[in-house]
């Protein structure tokens, strides 16, 4: 089959896109085109050339809907023979004028009077097929201006999966849940109905917030918003006024409100924990009187637990002060803990000479404080002078004694030695009796002593280390429990102060134990120490850290007994126990003997109970 004959199958299998008629047309019929009659579009290679050598002059001289440059004009001219056309023309994007129309859209005038009375505006028809239209981007635009043709590329996302032609749907078309949407209002004056007007003078601030949002968040806010309190302009928004609240901490609250989010910084976290749960000031009265407390509890505990990670020893005497202002009781016990167990640098840190009466009253009548009563005297007398200074008496001794008050008669005197309270004890501080009774008091024999107002009741005298001791240096698994305890005697050449006791987990993973650790005296049988509680281990042989709720006095040369009953699973053991063990870092020798009868197995070889966690008394 020759080359032609190729050529004509192929316009034959070609499909058009796009069907218009014309009209009216003179157009004589051809055997070879695709379509006949009026609705002739696509003529063939053959029939094309013969189009293009009747119409040139008519082209050259009338206004059609074709217009190419008058080289490629020139060039499509001179291809007067479909043999050369077809071969040469097909190779370099198509074979003629008249297929160049027909891969554009563009028809070719018929005659003078079918001319468009337009010539701005051109037929556009769809390529003939996909084979031509991939030569699209090496042809010249045809059109009134000339156009660089861009071949598109394919995406590589399917057109729903492309942000590009995602339809825009506003602010709300990103925020994928109710918490998202709702966050977003956090501080928009988009449909807000309520401002608050926070802070004084440089710092006063306007905050747009929402009712309804407020509302579900704090019972306060619901019952000022829904009780009749309304602007004066009903067409205007509600304003209220909160001059003593700073505007980064109402900006927290907000924000909790908003999205549950606590975002607190040091500076703010008090001035937050006070919006969270104090007063303010209700709208548009003359700031009369105090409008009722309002609560956000969980605002409340974001606040507290923050300041729990930030209590240190330094800082405990602030967070005691802060925490009794604010009625915050779980954090008022976290202080006194820390100021107990490091009483000394909790004394020379930051805000112990800014606490009232009551609180160094508080702390004074606590016993376990570890710090020798001198120590602690001393402190008292700093505080007395910043009290001294504040109230504008003068620095002397009747001024400290006066705003001592009561605090002096909570001073454990009878625990001092008798040279540093002749040496540091001012006469003027005391009267002259009662200072006499303690000098008696001290240098006599017990049976001998006076009976005084001030208590004689040991404190802890803890030192401000933890030590722990361990007496298993192997380890082994499956330990079982059977209802009794598991005991130890144990023996320490040095007083120190028990704290609790390390005990082996489960061997199988994560688990909780419930268990009773107690301290016995094993010459009286009495037990000093007692305390039911449970811990949880993570699955490794490392023991578990069991606490006493206070500190448990051992004296040296008495043998005790330590006990823990363990319900659960199967844990781990101690093996290779060791009968003595010294400790250097804390020098206090242990000795561990067998407490016979109902100790669950334990012994000084193997066993549970692998420490005992203490501390040594205070220098």
């Amino acid at each position: 089959m020759s080359a032609e004959n190729l050529t004509e199958r192929a316009d034959h299998q070609e499909v058009p896109c796009n069907r218009r008629g014309s009209h009216g047309s003179n157009e004589p019929e051809h055997s070879d085109s695709i379509f006949q009659g009026e609705n002739q579009l696509y003529p063939s290679r053959r029939t094309a050339a013969n189009h293009e050598h009747q119409n040139q002059n008519q082209q050259q001289k009338s206004s059609s809907t074709l217009d190419l440059p008058a080289n490629v004009l020139q060039e499509c001219a001179s291809s007067s023979s479909p043999q050369s056309s077809s071969r040469h023309y097909h190779s370099s994007s198509t074979s003629s004028l008249g297929e160049v129309a027909a891969l554009f859209g563009t028809r070719f005038p018929r005659d003078e009077s079918n001319k468009s009375t337009n010539n701005e505006k051109a037929v556009n028809i769809l390529p003939v097929s996909r084979n031509l239209a991939e030569h699209v981007s090496n042809l010249i635009a045809i059109g009134r201006k000339p156009a660089t043709v861009v071949q598109k590329k394919k995406l590589t996302n399917p057109p729903e999966a492309n942000p590009a032609v995602r339809p825009l749907l506003g602010w709300q078309g990103d925020k994928k849940t109710l918490r998202e949407r709702i966050e977003h209002m956090y501080c928009n004056e988009t449909l807000a109905d309520v401002f608050f007007v926070v802070g004084t003078d440089d710092s006063r601030q306007r905050i747009p917030a929402h009712k309804f949002v407020l509302s579900i968040g704090s019972v306060v806010f619901d019952a000022m918003f829904n009780g009749g309190l309304t602007p004066n302009n009903p067409e205007e928004a509600l304003e209220i006024e909160l001059p003593d609240v700073e505007p980064s901490a109402f900006l927290a609250l907000l924000k909790f409100l908003y999205s549950d989010e606590v975002k607190i910084e040091a500076e703010s976290v008090m001035t937050t924990l006070y919006t969270g749960n104090y007063t303010f000031i209700s709208f548009n009265i003359f700031i009369c009187s105090l409008a009722k407390k309002y609560a956000v509890p969980a605002m409340e505990k974001e606040c507290v637990r923050f300041l729990q990670q930030c209590l240190v020893p330094d800082n405990a005497f602030m967070m005691l002060s802060q925490a009794k202002l604010f009625d915050e009781p779980e954090l008022m016990q976290k202080c006194l803990e820390v100021i107990d167990k490091n009483t000394l640098e909790a004394l020379n840190g930051e805000g112990f000479t800014e606490i009232d009466l009551d609180t160094l009253c508080e702390v004074l009548t606590r016993d376990g404080l570890r710090i020798r009563e001198i120590f602690l005297f001393q402190a008292v007398l700093r505080w007395a002078k910043f009290e001294a200074e504040r109230r504008g008496m003068p620095a002397n001794v009747e001024s400290r004694r006066t705003v001592l008050a009561r605090a002096i008669q909570l001073i454990r005197f009878p625990l001092m030695k008798i040279d540093e309270f002749a040496l540091h004890v001012e006469p003027n501080l005391l009267t002259e009796r009662e200072m006499n009774k303690i000098y008696k008091y001290l240098a006599v024999s017990p049976p001998d002593r006076p009976s005084l107002v001030y208590s004689d009741r040991p404190r802890c005298q803890i030192s401000s280390t933890e030590y722990v001791v361990s007496r298993f240096p192997g380890i082994e698994n499956r330990w079982g429990f059977c209802g009794t305890s598991d005991r130890i005697k144990f023996m320490v050449d040095r007083r120190i102060f028990v704290v609790g006791f390390g005990l082996y987990g489960a061997i199988s993973g994560p688990h909780e134990y419930k268990t009773q650790i107690k301290i016995i005296h094993c010459g009286t049988s009495k037990t000093l120490a007692e305390h039911d509680t449970s811990f949880v281990c993570d699955g490794n042989s490392r023991p578990c850290r069991v606490c006493f709720k206070e500190p448990v006095e051992i004296l040296p040369g008495i043998t005790y007994i330590a006990a823990a009953l363990i319900r659960g699973p199967d844990s781990y053991y101690g093996t290779k126990g060791l009968r003595r063990v010294n400790t250097n870092d804390s020098d206090v020798t242990f000795q561990f003997t067998y407490a016979a009868m109902n100790n669950n197995g334990t012994s000084v070889e193997d066993g549970q109970i692998p420490e005992i966690i203490y501390y040594t008394a205070a220098e």
